[in-house]
């Protein structure tokens, strides 16, 4: 006797492959062929998809970062129903935003009801954000410490890229010099800084756009090859941040170290590279990604840190020997392009979390100490103008004036004119207005 078929599920999401089908219940043979279950996989509860045009399934608050993906869907529902009774197992209460501004925030169409889109919009106005964590925090407490294993590595990878960019700068006044060996210092700190700022910052800690598949891995790899940390520890530390932003739980603010001139540049000290031995992610995941625990692909690219830091360093010193057939050249090529480039971004990111949260300007209103900086703006590609990110952490673009320099950006519009990249996330702005300061404050 053959097996009945199991019961109808009921509507089910679009997958990013059939964003234009139609949606058929898995449990009807006749649209879907001889098997039953055959047919896209969904599941409610990772944020999956890029648009819902029916807006047919099950509410599912997922624990993603901003609540869904499914933005439509999420707009509509919320406006029709407002906060959810209860919510899946792994979503932590929160405050919710109120229901008509989150409708007019994700809903290009700015339609709450209309749950129905064609095309994936380039650009979507935020009225107000979610990820404004000094107003809703998802977990409290601070990050544990690392282990002693994790300190000594962790020393081990400040102080080799600083030796080797002393090494590289010493060997200048002999043969260390050329054009190649330049070009791969600045070749791969562009690279791996766009893996940063692009990739680990803006796409998978805060979700400020979408992109394909391909560049998602693409800035993921050049990311772990900064050797900041796998990119799931890293968003982990850095929405931690955002969470307790200046306060007590912040894993590296400068200001909670007391007054007067010492315990400033102690605060300095933690806020630039101390914290990484006071401060771990890697047992606080499921606090603070659980969205990104249920991509598979980022988990492996996590999983193989190690593998892209290797690949980093050798990969310019492989060009280099390929370009001048010496191991003199490789080595070279290893100092510049490898370690020397390490310690550029290394400190040029760090520089965000301790110059741009004591010196700059602060042209919106937000809850921290957080300042716009223009060196640190051009160097970090965008990241200095602090103040605008903690105002608005959602948005791709940080650099908010015409003047304020945005290469991050700008990069993802270029890959956005390639549809490489849609759902780009700017404030509205009337909520730009509602923040911005009558008169910059300054900080010496």
């Amino acid at each position: 006797m053959s097996r009945p078929p199991p019961p109808p599920r009921g509507p089910i999401c679009l997958t990013r492959r059939d964003v234009h089908a139609t949606i058929v219940p898995r449990s009807d043979p006749n649209k879907r062929g001889k098997n039953p279950r055959s047919g896209p996989r969904t599941s409610h509860s990772r944020p999956a998809y890029h648009r819902c045009h029916e807006a047919r399934h099950p509410i599912m608050w997922t624990a993603s970062h901003f609540l869904s993906d499914c933005l439509p869907h999420q707009a509509a529902m919320y406006a029709a129903n407002g906060p959810p009774a209860t919510m899946s197992s792994t979503t932590t209460p929160s405050k919710f935003p109120d229901r008509e501004a989150l409708a007019d925030d994700f809903l290009p169409t700015g339609e709450a009801g209309a749950a129905v889109a064609t095309k994936r919009p380039v650009i979507v106005h935020i009225q107000d954000d979610p990820s404004d964590h000094s107003e809703t925090e998802h977990a409290d407490g601070p990050l544990p410490r690392p282990g002693l294993l994790a300190r000594v590595i962790t020393l081990l990878a400040i102080l080799l890229p600083l030796a080797g960019f002393v090494a590289a700068m010493v060997l200048l006044w002999g043969t260390g010099f050329s054009w190649l060996y330049l070009g791969l210092l600045a070749g791969g700190y562009l690279l791996t800084a766009v893996g940063i700022t692009v990739g680990f910052h803006r796409l998978f800690t805060h979700k400020a756009f979408e992109a394909h598949p391909v560049v998602k891995v693409t800035l993921a790899v050049l990311g772990s090859m900064a050797v900041q940390g796998p990119v799931i520890a890293w968003a982990a530390t850095h929405r931690s941040h955002h969470q307790h932003s200046d306060h007590e739980d912040d894993p590296h603010s400068p200001h909670n170290h007391g007054e007067g001139v010492r315990a400033m540049l102690k605060g300095l000290l933690h806020a630039h590279c101390g914290w990484l031995f006071t401060n771990s992610a890697a047992r606080d995941y499921t606090r603070y990604v659980p969205d990104l625990l249920t991509d598979n692909t980022l988990r492996f690219i996590s999983r193989m840190f190690p593998l892209w830091v290797v690949l980093g360093l050798l990969i310019p010193a492989a060009i280099a020997f390929a370009v001048t057939g010496t191991w003199y050249g490789a080595f070279l090529g290893f100092l510049w392009g490898g370690l020397a480039r390490v310690f550029l971004v290394h400190h040029v990111t760090w520089s965000v979390n301790s110059i741009c949260h004591t010196w700059g300007t602060q042209a919106f209103t937000s809850h921290d100490h957080s300042r716009n900086n223009p060196i640190v703006g051009v160097l970090a590609m965008g990241e200095g103008w602090h103040n605008n990110h903690h105002a608005f952490p959602a948005s791709a673009r940080h650099g908010l004036r015409w003047w304020e320099f945005d290469a991050s950006y700008l990069l993802i519009r270029a890959l956005a004119a390639f549809r490489l990249a849609s759902n780009i996330r700017l404030p509205a702005p009337e909520r730009m207005q509602a923040k911005r300061k009558k008169r910059n404050v300054h900080q010496a």
